[in-house]
């Protein structure tokens, strides 16, 4: 069978100092960071949609590359595209996929039909996976490019958009049992409002637990044993997406009691579309309990929509996998990139080049991470700056011993509190910085 990526050979690790655009400097699969190897601590996925689909189109233009991977028609398309992906993934050395339905298979005019071309292509792709190891880190289902869900999915003002989208579900669910995923996603797309002029906000949201409640309990009948995700984001395409940020979602799926099944699949550029850094809601995921999975990506801070840019930051990624090593790693989810070559990177050789860079900065995030976290100090910082509440009053406090009016007779016989103890935001970062560039000058 002829490659799709002729002249692109498997991409190695050569080291620190190689000059070989296609091969890693940092991402070494076998050598092991904090306890497990760096294939275990970064579990890379490619996404099937940004990767393989996205062609570069945007609101001002039509695509710029050609995914269509000599086919003529829809579904040999949909099959040159699935042997595509698993020679990029055997290339890379990248274990893991991800899928919406609709990128594996094309719409129909019917579900019947649709769900016809999804099995054969389903069929393709168990094949290519036995063949070459590769394995689902999740599913999901687009309930969102189509125009019936104009108004949303699961939280449409049509019922019969409702059901189709739960028939939607129900497939997608038994496609990614069937493929061995250990988790199943959903994000809101157009789970949302653009003004409460004409949304009934609680009917809406009962609604969209409602969707959620049927999918866990149809999952669990069929033996899906894995997690699922809910995968934040405040904005865009709806004004007010329901799923603004983890925080909210945690409320959400405690109120619907859904909490015992559901964590959160966190991307990095809908951190920031939330105003929030990227660590801080991995933090808020880890601290809940609902630590789950990554989308590997990042905005640019000077345009306000989601760019889904590769990662190159390694600040961030440090930081990242300083959250994913302190929630004890991942179990079911794993690093997918949700992300896309820019408009002008149209040739295939740019897919790799993109994802090259990308391991290589989370290879690097994982090993200063675990730099940051053996040296000791921020951590030491951090516990000397909550000294107070180790005895005393403080430690009162922390036992459930102090009483309202015990804490008012103690204030009472403080006086005035005029000494703190520093912060020192700029010592701490001036630590990271020496940690992450020690050894260059």
């Amino acid at each position: 069978m002829s490659e799709f990526f002729q002249g692109i050979g498997k991409v190695k690790f050569e080291g620190a100092k190689s000059d070989n655009p296609l091969a890693f400097r940092y991402y070494n699969p076998d050598e092991v960071v904090a306890g497990k190897t760096m294939r275990e601590q970064l579990k890379f996925a490619m996404s099937y949609w940004h990767t393989m689909c996205g062609a570069g189109a945007d609101m001002f233009g039509v695509g710029t590359a050609d995914r269509s991977y000599g086919g003529g028609d829809e579904m040999t398309v949909a099959k040159n595209k699935a042997r595509a992906a698993f020679e990029l993934m055997t290339k890379l050395d990248i274990d893991f996929f991800c899928f919406h339905d609709r990128d594996i298979s094309p719409e129909a005019a019917t579900l019947t039909e649709t769900n016809a071309r999804l099995d054969e292509i389903v069929d393709l792709i168990e094949g290519l996976m036995k063949e070459s190891g590769k394995k689902l880190l999740w599913g999901t289902a687009n309930l969102f490019s189509n125009p019936r869900y104009m108004h949303g999915a699961g939280t449409s003002c049509n019922a019969d958009v409702f059901a189709f989208a739960a028939a939607q579900i129900k497939k997608a669910l038994e496609i990614t049992v069937r493929l061995g995923g250990n988790g199943y996603v959903f994000w809101g797309g157009r789970e949302g409002y653009e003004t409460l002029l004409n949304t009934d906000m609680g009917f809406e949201l009962d609604n969209m637990a409602r969707l959620m409640t049927l999918a866990r309990d149809y999952a669990r009948s069929i033996g899906f044993k894995g997690d699922f995700y809910i995968e934040p984001k405040p904005k865009e395409p709806t004004k007010h997406q329901y799923d603004f940020d983890v925080a909210t979602c945690c409320a959400f799926l405690r109120k619907y009691g859904l909490d015992k099944d559901f964590k959160m699949n966190v991307e990095a550029n809908h951190a920031t579309l939330a105003t929030h850094t990227f660590q801080h809601e991995l933090a808020t995921a880890r601290i809940n309990g609902v630590f789950g999975s990554i989308d590997a990506n990042q905005g640019d801070l000077l345009l306000g929509w989601d760019t889904d840019q590769f990662p190159t930051n390694v600040y961030e990624t440090a930081l990242c996998m300083m959250e994913v090593i302190k929630a004890g790693g991942f179990t079911n989810g794993g690093l997918n990139f949700d992300a896309k070559v820019r408009r002008g990177s149209f040739e295939p050789s740019d897919l790799f080049y993109a994802y090259i860079a990308g391991m290589d900065a989370f290879a690097l995030g994982l090993k200063i991470a675990d730099k940051i976290i053996k040296d000791g100090r921020i951590d030491a910082f951090v516990a000397d700056r909550y000294a107070s509440y180790k005895s005393g009053i403080g430690a009162d406090i922390v036992g459930g011993k102090a009483t309202i009016q015990q804490l008012e007779a103690y204030a009472l016989n403080l006086g005035d509190i005029t000494t703190n103890t520093s912060g020192r935001q700029e010592y701490l970062e001036h630590i990271v910085n020496g940690i992450m560039f020690s050894g260059l000058v």
